[in-house]
């Protein structure tokens, strides 16, 4: 009778600690793709600080070119607004397409391509585009793991008990996808 009781008594000990264990794996994994995203919204906000230095910069070379400068304004007011992941990542690709178009008519401008507040913004906002790209692939990293785990047995278990669902992944989007031109 004693090792029935033992037994039940060692099963439930078992269950309860997987159950916590379980439990405190979904909160770390939680808050490591909070602060994974946190540190892509750092690196966006910089990018998105250093745009109007990069556009002032440039307005004084290039005129003519009001349409330029209107996308990456739009794309800087999607921005703003943006409140979610994806709405987010949605504001960064079209503020990376506006900037790529930017990056393309200032090839034109020989003038502005020498001028060194240029080259100094253009190199910063490059090595912050790389280290968001370097961001979004551990955010991504993070969340693929939460992902399996929320859908693996005996884990989606937890997750149920949590209403935990899964994450959306930071996906470039199509436009980023497609080639560059490089014209010389």
């Amino acid at each position: 009778m004693w090792e029935i009781i033992i037994a039940v008594i060692v099963i439930l000990a078992v269950i309860v600690f997987w159950f916590i264990n379980g439990y405190n794996g979904f909160i770390t994994l939680k808050n490591s793709i909070e602060k994974a995203w946190s540190n892509i919204d750092v690196l966006l906000k910089q990018r998105f600080d250093e745009i109007p230095n990069l556009v002032e910069t440039a307005k004084g070379y290039m005129k003519h070119e009001k349409g330029t400068f209107e996308e990456i304004t739009k794309a800087r007011t999607a921005f703003m607004g943006a409140s979610t992941v994806d709405s987010k990542a949605k504001a960064s690709s079209m503020l990376n397409k506006a900037l790529m178009g930017f990056y393309a008519v200032a090839e034109n401008y020989p003038k502005l391509k020498a001028d060194k507040s240029f080259q100094h913004l253009q190199e910063r906002i490059s090595a912050l585009e790389s280290d968001i790209a370097n961001k979004r692939e551990s955010y991504n990293g993070v969340v693929n793991e939460f992902n399996i785990r929320v859908s693996q047995f005996p884990s989606m278990i937890i997750a149920g008990f949590m209403k935990l669902k899964n994450k959306d992944l930071f996906q470039v989007s199509e436009s980023e996808r497609q080639n560059v031109k490089i014209q010389f």
